[in-house]
C-alpha cells in the first residue's frame, strides 16, 4: 500500500512511500512509540489511538493533544462529522500548533490537506515535531527514514526521483559489542574532530580500499556514495578475507533500493560471522549514505588489514 503526499502548490510534486519502507522495523518502532505517547497523554480523557494513519485525520486527537500541553481551547466542534467541519478544525489546530512550534506554515512538512488525507509521512513529521517541543525527554528511535519516490510534473513530462526522507534525527549510535564504550570508540571520537581531520582519515581508508581493489580493476573516488550499494564492500571483504562470493548471492548492478539493502546486509552478516564488531550498524544507514556508519565498517577492515 502506498501513501502519497501532495503539496498544495501546483509546482511541487508528490511523494509516494515505497511499500518496502512500510514494514521497516525502525519505522514500526517509531509508530509504536508515538501511539503509546499519545495514549498515555490522553488516557485521562479516555481517548485511545490505534493507528496513526487512521485516527488523527479529523483533528480530534490533535486538538486534545494541543489542549493538554498548552491549555489552548479552540472554538471548534468537539466531534466534527462532516469533511468541512473536520478541515476547519484541523486548520485552526495546525495554525495554533505551528505558532507554538515556531514553524512557518509554508515550510512545514505537513498541512491540513495532507493530515486530512491520512498521509503517514506528514503525520509522522508533525508528531515528531510535537514530541521535541512538548516532551523532549521522550526517547524516539534515531535514523528513521522512509524511502519515497518524488514525482514532479514538468513541461517535458513526469520527473521521478528516489530518495530517503528522514523522520527522526540522523545520529551516530555506536555501542561496541566487543566491550568498547562510546567514549572509547575511535569512530565516535573521530566525528568530534575538525572536518579536515575526518577527511584525512577518510583519505587513508580510501587509499587502503583502492590498494586492495586494484587487482579487480576497480577504483573508488567518492567515499560518501560508492559504498552505498554494497557491491564494493562485498568485493573488498572477499579480497581481504580470501574467499569468493558467488555472483548469484548478491546484485552486481543493483537498480532498486531493496537490492542495495540486500547487498549491504549480506556484507554486514559476513563481517559479523568473522567477529567484526559491526552489529550496531544498520544496513539502511549505509544505503542512505550515512558517513559515520560507512566509516565504522571500513575502519575495522582497515585496522585488521592495513599492514598486510
Amino acid at each position: 500500500m502506498a501513501d502519497c503526499r501532495e503539496e498544495q502548490a501546483e509546482t511541487e510534486g508528490k511523494m509516494i512511500i515505497q511499500p518496502s519502507s512500510v514494514d521497516d522495523p525502525k519505522l514500526n518502532k517509531l509508530k509504536e512509540t508515538l501511539v503509546d505517547w499519545i495514549n498515555s497523554t490522553l488516557k485521562v480523557e479516555h481517548i485511545v489511538v490505534r493507528s496513526l494513519d487512521e485516527d488523527l485525520y479529523d483533528g480530534l486527537v490533535l486538538h486534545h493533544m494541543l489542549r493538554r500541553f498548552t491549555g489552548v481551547q479552540l472554538q471548534v466542534d468537539e466531534i466534527a462529522l462532516s469533511a468541512e467541519a473536520q478541515l476547519r478544525k484541523l486548520e485552526l489546530t495546525l495554525t495554533s500548533l505551528n505558532e507554538i512550534l515556531e514553524i512557518n506554515t509554508e515550510k512545514a512538512k505537513w498541512s491540513v490537506k495532507l493530515i486530512h488525507s491520512r498521509d503517514l509521512l506528514a503525520t509522522l513529521h508533525l508528531l515528531v515535531a510535537m514530541v521535541k517541543r512538548f516532551q523532549p525527554d521522550l526517547v524516539l528511535p534515531v535514523n528513521v527514514s522512509i524511502e519515497v519516490i518524488q514525482c514532479e510534473v514538468t513541461k517535458s513530462g513526469i520527473k521521478t526521483d528516489k530518495q530517503f526522507e528522514f523522520i527522526t534525527s540522523k545520529r551516530i549510535s555506536i555501542e561496541d559489542p566487543a566491550g568498547e564504550s562510546n567514549k572509547e570508540c575511535p569512530i565516535h571520537e573521530l566525528f568530534k574532530l575538525e572536518t579536515h581531520k575526518i577527511e584525512t582519515v577518510k583519505k587513508a581508508i580510501l587509499h587502503f580500499v583502492n590498494k586492495n581493489m586494484a587487482s579487480l580493476g576497480l577504483n573508488v573516488t567518492d567515499f560518501d556514495k560508492q559504498f552505498s550499494d554494497g557491491v564494493i564492500l562485498l568485493l573488498l571483504i572477499g579480497q581481504l578475507e580470501g574467499f569468493f562470493i558467488p555472483l548469484c548471492e548478491f546484485h552486481l548492478c543493483p537498480a532498486a533500493s531493496e537490492e542495495r539493502v540486500h547487498n549491504v546486509k549480506l556484507a554486514l552478516d559476513l563481517l559479523i560471522d568473522r567477529q567484526f564488531p559491526v552489529e550496531s550498524v544498520d544496513a539502511l544507514d549505509i544505503v542512505s549514505q550515512d558517513v559515520p556508519a560507512t566509516v565504522k565498517v571500513l575502519y575495522y577492515l582497515f585496522r585488521k588489514y592495513k599492514n598486510t
